[in-house]
């Protein structure tokens, strides 16, 4: 009888209803059209959550088997029910983000809740407290519904591959093409509508890149402006944490409630009695109306650049210029090599990061040194090469790389906004990347990635953005715009201007019943 319960639970519709009401539809749904049924009285909480489940259990392991989930909250359900009796009995929602269920990538910690990084190595561990991130969304209404898929120790920018989870991530777009990394996993669920909004982190890429990939928005911040306290490590200096949703509305949404000071991160010291804006104010239709933005050739124009990219990265710049803005083509940055030659022969921190994090965690961890990982062979054969050199790595404070960092984030930063300045622009554009999805597997044809210079080493937020599809419109490609330093308002403004002139998102075929 269980049994025959559960199969027909994997087999109803994926919409839910309130009892005499009509079904509402969780493809492609958004905070607000949520939050607007849950107030008319046709949705629920619990049936919103039981639709995302039931989603997770036909599309991830089963069917096109995406691959995106480690871990479902075995409590999401009752969380469900406790909103919902509160809503009954106050008429209120507990916060902004009342009922929104969300896909936490394995590297955030989450009570309860198996966080690994994508290691075999530290499988099992459940942490006793949250990160800064997941515990401001929590207060905000928010419920974690599962933990996601990532590149392990989100060493790779290019595939979602670990120890942790057997095979591949696959893009719900092209089932034989990666979803790049090292955040895939949140990207490929939150494309796939098996959650609401998803969180990334960015070291270098990682946000941007499967958003990229997944045709979603993703914001990575000014450096600052939001917390990594509880996130295990890959290299501070760029380490950032985002959201990764369907539209501009829902990731500022969940900007709005991350954003702000956090003693436990000293790189958030700058936003302490800082004013947050209201991000919710920059989505405003016709944003591009006046603006300025500049092609920044150098982040993207090389040999290797795809042809039907670059036809739908002008054909983005046509869109933005038909929306009203003034499209400078092109704009370069002054002695940009000189810059990043400056910073000597490179900084590898993770093993120090990484162990004191590990530190941190007490004995739940399985693990405490980077050496132990190492002599468990519980890693991926993909990332040896990456630990044995974290391992021989000179520590940061005596290494001239590491030293140099700083001057050099100021110098390029000082560069760009020079450059801003100047031509009087809002922001800078180019395509997230100069080429389409790789297959799986395959690690010789162009990558394409233009994420891991500008805004990692200068601390100036980027956001990427759907741009349309090659290959037979079948791939999605993202456009991405970079700005000054805590203006992610304007970059919000000018993203959502143009994806309401566009509307280039759609739900991949792969999940539709």
């Amino acid at each position: 009888m269980l049994l025959l319960l559960f199969v027909a639970l994997l087999t109803v519709a994926p919409a839910v209803r309130a009892q005499g009401s009509a079904p509402f539809p969780v493809e492609e749904t958004t905070i607000a059209r949520v939050h607007a049924a849950m107030r008319a009285g046709t949705l629920s909480c619990h049936a919103l959550v039981q639709s995302y489940l039931n989603r997770i259990a036909l599309y991830d392991k089963r069917g096109p088997a995406i691959n995106s989930i480690t871990v479902v909250n075995p409590r999401a359900l009752q969380i469900a029910d406790s909103l919902d009796h509160r809503f009954a009995a106050t008429h209120a929602f507990v916060g902004p983000l009342h009922c929104i269920p969300m896909i936490v990538k394995d590297n955030y910690q989450t009570v309860g809740l198996q966080t690994a990084a994508g290691s075999l190595a530290l499988a099992g561990y459940t942490p006793l407290t949250d990160a800064f991130f997941v515990h401001r969304l929590k207060g905000a209404g928010a419920i974690v519904l599962a933990k996601s898929n990532m590149a392990e120790f989100a060493f790779s920018p290019y595939e979602t591959v670990n120890s942790l989870l057997p095979g591949y991530t696959r893009n719900p777009y092209a089932l034989n093409r990666v979803t790049a990394g090292s955040s895939g996993g949140t990207a490929a669920a939150v494309a796939a509508d098996l959650g609401e909004v998803g969180l990334g982190t960015d070291t270098g890429n990682s946000i941007r890149g499967p958003s990229s990939h997944q045709a979603l928005v993703g914001i990575r911040a000014s450096m600052g402006l939001v917390s990594r306290a509880g996130i295990v490590p890959l290299s501070l200096f760029a380490d950032i944490s985002g959201p990764m949703a369907r539209t501009v509305a829902d990731a500022a949404a969940v900007l709005q409630v991350v954003a702000g000071y956090d003693p436990a991160d000293t790189a958030t010291a700058v936003m302490r009695g800082r004013t947050l804006p209201d991000y919710s104010a920059a989505l405003v239709r016709d944003g591009l109306r006046g603006a300025r933005v500049g092609v920044l050739h150098q982040a993207y124009d090389r040999p290797s650049l795809d042809s039907e990219v670059a036809q739908v990265f002008a054909r983005a710049i046509g869109d933005l210029r038909k929306a009203g803005a003034t499209v400078i083509d092109s704009v370069s940055v002054p002695d940009l090599d000189s810059i990043l030659r400056s910073g000597g022969r490179g900084c590898n921190p993770f093993k120090s990061e990484l162990e004191a994090w590990l530190a941190a965690q007490g004995d739940r961890v399985p693990v405490h040194t980077l050496q132990e990982i190492i002599r468990s062979r519980k890693y991926h054969p993909s990332i040896e090469t990456r630990l044995q050199a974290a391992e021989r790595a000179t520590p940061p404070d005596s290494t001239p790389g590491c030293q140099s960092r700083e001057r050099v984030r100021l110098a390029l930063r000082a560069a760009v906004t020079k450059l801003m300045d100047d031509q009087h622009l809002d922001a800078l554009i180019y395509p997230t990347w100069s080429n389409p999805p790789r297959l799986i597997g395959d690690l010789n044809t162009p990558a394409g990635d233009n994420s891991q210079v500008f805004s990692p080493t200068t601390g100036m937020p980027a956001i990427t953005v759907p741009m349309g599809y090659t290959r037979d419109n079948a791939l999605p490609a993202g456009l991405q715009m970079l700005g000054r330093m805590f203006d992610e308002s304007r970059l919000i403004k000018l993203a959502y201007s143009y994806e309401q002139a566009t509307h280039w998102r759609r739900e991949p075929e792969t999940v539709k019943r």
